[in-house]
This record gives structure tokens, sequence and C-alpha cells, in this order.
């Protein structure tokens, strides 16, 4: 696995431990160096005083956010620590559609996880993390709504190959100076997919198809497919995963215990039609943030990770990372941490002790 560098965060880990992960990369940069972040939430005051000091020290440093996620003003204390001393190198994306009840459907929200570093070698980590703990936390308001990612599940992948990792600094400058309007799927880089060793790399929204379900549609007898999913509620995944069984798929999903992301109604459908789903049992109702997907089939072994969510919005609008990989390294870690996250008291959907506004 000498191509990536995989990194999972949880309850069994040390609190911060995927904050920690992106610390020391910063401290890693030296002057002339370039980093390049894109994310949904950044809460992390930390982290956001060691970019000032990254970019203090001489390194080219441009951070792109979204200026009003689910949790509106969530990002505001960061924003105004960046935005004195990165200036136009912090990319606030917002709209004036952004305070409407159905904002997403005119803009796309930002929610793709990216983190690129130029040295010691160039890497790019890609996953479920978002930096939204801080420390003090002075607003558990807002911890109490998007879950405490610190100490929940959630997953980074440094992608080392080089095509790979050029290809991803190569989006994150995209998408600090491009615009953000929903006709950002038509662009071809938007549709182009980036391939090297055995691993691809898509970005969403897209007008050509999702290489995820393409999968999922060569899949039927004699394939496994199992899915950790932190959301489950789009139409389409509900039908694809449904169709999948019906072709004589086995097909296993842990989900997320709140019923806002993964609504009791969905886990009826899919059990109905034969899938085999079951909420996470994750310890203090800390989030099961982490998002990748198995495949075992006739033809090989294949891991699919990224930000990308089995919901609507996410397969429609949103601004997404996606990965497919036949490394056989990346696949055996997933699949332990699979293993890990399962654990012997996975919850029910009556057990899950989780209010539907959840």
């Amino acid at each position: 696995m000498t191509d990536f560098d995989l990194h999972f965060g949880g309850p069994d880990r040390p609190r911060g431990y995927l904050r920690d992960v992106l610390a020391e990369r910063i401290a890693a940069v030296p002057s002339g160096g370039r980093i390049d972040w894109v994310t949904y939430y950044l809460r992390d005051r930390r982290l956001a005083r060691d970019l000032v000091r990254a970019r203090e020290r001489g390194v080219e440093v441009r951070v792109t956010l979204d200026g009003h996620p689910r949790t509106p003003d969530a990002n505001d204390a960061v924003c105004t620590l960046l935005r004195g001393a990165l200036g136009e190198r912090l990319r606030v994306v917002a709209a004036r559609t952004d305070t409407l009840r159905f904002r997403q459907v005119f803009r796309p929200r930002l929610h793709a996880k990216l983190y690129c570093f130029s040295h010691p070698r160039p890497v790019a980590y890609i996953g479920s993390f978002n930096p939204s703990g801080d420390d003090p936390e002075e607003r558990p308001d807002i911890v109490e709504r998007i879950g405490d990612h610190d100490r929940g599940h959630n997953v980074l992948v440094g992608i080392l190959e080089p095509t790979l990792a050029a290809a991803l600094t190569q989006h994150a400058k995209r998408l600090h100076r491009g615009s953000h309007s929903g006709s950002i799927r038509f662009r071809p880089a938007a549709n182009r997919v980036a391939s090297a060793g055995g691993t691809q790399i898509f970005f969403q929204p897209r007008v050509a198809g999702n290489p995820v379900f393409a999968l999922l549609r060569s899949c039927g007898p004699g394939h496994q497919v199992r899915i950790a999913a932190s959301h489950l509620s789009g139409g389409r995944s509900i039908r694809a995963l449904i169709r999948l069984a019906d072709r004589g798929a086995r097909v296993e999903v842990l989900a997320e215990a709140t019923h806002r992301r993964v609504p009791p109604k969905s886990l009826e459908r899919l059990r109905a039609a034969g899938v085999l789903i079951e909420r996470a049992s994750v310890p203090e109702g800390l989030p099961m943030h982490a998002k990748f997907a198995l495949i075992e089939g006739p033809a090989g072994r294949t891991s699919i990770f990224g930000s990308f969510n089995w919901s609507a919005a996410s397969q429609r609008t949103n601004s997404e990372i996606g990965a497919i990989s036949t490394d056989p390294g990346l696949w055996d870690a997933f699949d332990a941490r699979w293993k890990d996250l399962q654990g012997p008291t996975a919850a029910t959907d009556s057990s899950a002790g989780v209010s539907p506004g959840s």
C-alpha cells in the first residue's frame, strides 16, 4: 500500500487523531511549499492557526470553504481568523440563494474534503473527515448538531501516487478559483476520471455517469457488496441497492444511527428487498461518519471511498470526490475496519435510541 497513507478515526483512536494527522502534515511543509485545502466544515482554530503560521514562514496556503453549510454559522470563527492572514487565498463559497430553504437546488454544497500538501512528498488526503471540532469548545450546540467528529468514526486516505496526487491538487485549485453554480457539471474537468495504479479518482457533480453506480450495475450472483453509509436517503441510491439485491448479489449495509441521515423508511425498503442492513452502535452517540464500500466478486476485490453520501443531494448537486481502487492493501485495511465498525453489538433500528428528528 505504498501509494496510500490511510488513517481511521474513531472512539478506539485517540481523540483528535485525524486532525493531528493534518497538523503534522502542515508542520512538515517548508518555506516555498504549498498547502491547498477544501472542506465543508472547518471549526478547528488550532489547525487554522497552524495554517497561518505556515503562511508566515513562506508556505503558499489556499483554503476553500463552504460559507453556508447545513449549520450555517459553523465556519464563521475560523473564517474570521483566516481572513486577515490569507486574504484572497481564503475562498468562502456562498451565494444569495443560500438563505433559501431549498438552496441546494441553486448551488452545490462544497461537501468535498481535500487536503493537499507539497512536502516532504506530494500527497492529497480525501475521505470523510471535516476538522469540525474545536478546543476549547465554545459552541457545544454546533457539536450537538453535527456530531463530535474528533471522536466519531471517520477516514482519511492520503493519495501518494504522483499522477493522482497532482490531479487532486489541480482539482483543489479549480475549486478555489472557479464558479460553484450548477453549471460546474458541464465542464470537461468535472467529467474526467484520473486513473493510475488500479485506482480511479472522480468528481461530482458531473454529466457523465457516476462510476460507482456503473460498477454496481456490473455486480450480480457471486458478488458481495458491503457499504458503510453515514447517509442513506436518496431514491436513486435505494433503487440501485434494491436492484443489486434483485440480481442476486449479497448486499450488507452498516448505517449511521441518526434517523435524519438514514430514515427508517429507507431501511424498511432495503430490508424488504433482502438487503442486510443494521445501524452502527457507537458509544456515547458518536457519529459513524465513515464512507466506504467493499466489493468482492469473481473478478477480484474493489474498495470505494471518498466524501460522497448515498443521498439525493450528494448524487445531484454537491461538490464531491470519490475513489475506486483494486489495491489489495487498501482493501485489506477497509475490510478490517468494517469488522471493527460492525462489532459485537450493532444496533437494530428499534434499539438505536435515536429520535426521528435527529
